[in-house]
């Protein structure tokens, strides 16, 4: 299903011009007009799903394997010295288009980018209440 009002719908389907990178029948994949780094990319599924947890189990584990598939060619035809797969889910996540989104960023040394978080500290027992939640034990 297609979002008619979605502007990541109209891109991933050809009805919006975009850099593309690569492009199946489920998918394209599309240079970012904001990058992080040069060679940043989008994969942008054809349907529209506004985030991870609307997303089916298959077309997850097909995100996947096209970001590896791109970030070995990325890396070979780039040259970069590491890469960040990002995908975030929900405004307070930093998601700013609600159609489901992975970010491949190519990353070079001095590229200025930082991504990441800071480390909280934690204790034994914050850590046992976490296991506790999903029913198991350590």
């Amino acid at each position: 299903m297609k979002d008619t009002n979605c502007i990541f719908c109209k891109i991933a389907n050809g009805e919006i011009p975009s850099k593309t990178l690569y492009e199946d029948d489920k998918f394209r994949v599309i240079l970012d007009l904001g990058p992080a780094s040069k060679g940043h990319a989008l994969i942008l599924p054809k349907e529209h799903y506004a985030n991870l947890y609307e997303l089916p189990d298959e077309t997850a584990g097909e995100v996947m394997k096209l970001a590896k598939k791109m970030a070995v060619q990325m890396t070979e035809r780039f040259g970069c010295e590491g890469f960040n797969l990002v995908q975030n889910n929900g405004e307070l996540a930093g998601q700013t288009v609600f159609h489901f989104h992975m970010h491949l960023i190519p990353r070079y040394k001095d590229d200025g980018q930082k991504i990441g978080w800071k480390p909280q500290e934690v204790t034994q027992e914050e850590l046992e209440a976490v296991v506790k939640c999903f029913g198991a034990e350590e």
